[in-house]
Order: structure tokens, then sequence, then C-alpha cells
């Protein structure tokens, strides 16, 4: 009996290059559907999206694990898949262009305080997802955002808009006359120094 289960546990029920080649195979496919699918199954913007990405992992789970349930083989799959992204991960590092090809360039949302609807509808982004995305980042509406890109990643950066100069120049004049007022409202209550 306790042959039997080392046995079940730990002796491969695949070859071993199955093993390895299941997972490469898996990884590149969800890697080619992941980029073919946008930017917006990364960023998880809305519960569907989030159910899609946590049922993918265990529709392609026997894919990558055959019929072979051993802790064996189940380690070789970690193991290749740890292996297979971290090469992956270290060569898009040295080279921009490959990883612009598997991550895809950085799309513009928002420009000028312009909210750019066909680009949303690119990415199958709603104006509510972006709102609710620029109120997570403390903008409490769009009106203040001056440039939204979505990242390759997935994420949302938001820019605030900034004050033109002669905002920035009036708001200044006002903060010294205020200033000026309650110096002179203040000379005004002080009690008169007698004379000599």
């Amino acid at each position: 009996m306790h042959a039997k289960l080392w046995s079940d546990m730990f002796v491969l029920g695949l070859p071993i290059l199955e093993k390895i080649l299941r997972p490469l195979i898996v990884y590149a496919f969800l890697i080619v559907a992941l980029r073919l699918a946008g930017k917006r199954e990364l960023a998880q913007l809305n519960p569907f999206d989030l159910v899609v990405l946590l049922t993918l992992s265990n529709t392609v789970q026997n894919a990558i694990i055959g019929d072979d349930n051993t802790v064996t083989g189940g380690l070789i799959g970690a193991a290749t898949l740890l292996l297979v992204n971290y090469i992956v991960v270290r060569t898009l590092y040295s080279h921009n262009k490959l990883e612009r090809l598997v991550e895809g360039d950085e799309d513009i949302l928002i420009e000028g305080g312009k909210v750019r609807k066909t680009r949303l509808k690119k990415e199958l982004i709603t104006l509510a997802d972006l709102e609710a995305a620029a109120h997570r980042q403390g903008f409490s509406s769009l009106s203040e955002v001056d440039r939204a890109i979505l990242e390759p990643g997935g994420t949302v950066c938001f820019f605030a808009k900034q004050p033109v100069p002669e905002e920035l120049r009036h708001r200044e004049v006002m903060e010294r006359l205020d200033r000026m007022t309650q110096e002179l409202a203040q000379l005004r209550s002080s009690p008169a120094a007698p004379q000599s």
C-alpha cells in the first residue's frame, strides 16, 4: 500500500519531455491570446474580466498537466513555467522592440483634457470605467485630467491639468491682496501708539 502511495505521488504518468512541452505551449498561447484580447484584460477593469482571468487558469490546467496528477509532474510543470517566464522577462528587458511587439504600445485615452472616445471604444473601456479609474487615483472628475494613458500592462495613468500662467499670476496677486487686507485690518484694530 505504501509503495503504491509513493508511486502515485512521484512516478510520472507521462514522458518528462511532454511535461515540459505542455506548459511551454500553453504559455505561448496565453501570451498571444492576452495580447490579442487587449490591455483591458490585463487591467481587470470590471468583474467580468476578472472572472475570465480566473476561469482561464482552470481551463488550461488539464492542458498543462495532462493525465498526470503526480507531485513530480506538477513540480516539473511549475518549474518549466517559472523558467520560461524568467527567460522571457530577461529577454524583453534588453530588447525594447521585442517587448513592444509582445506587450504593445501605450494608448492615449485623454489628451489635452479631451476624452478620445475612439480610443476608448478600441480598448472596450466605457466612460464610466475611465471615471472609476480616475476616482481611484484621486480625481473627482475627468475635467481635472489633462492626459490619461493606458499602459501596455493595463494600468491607466492620469495626469492633472496644470494651471495656465495667467491663472497662476491671478492667484498670486489675489493671495498678496488678501495678506495686505489682513495686515491693514490688524493695523486698524491695534491701539494707537502714544505720541511723545
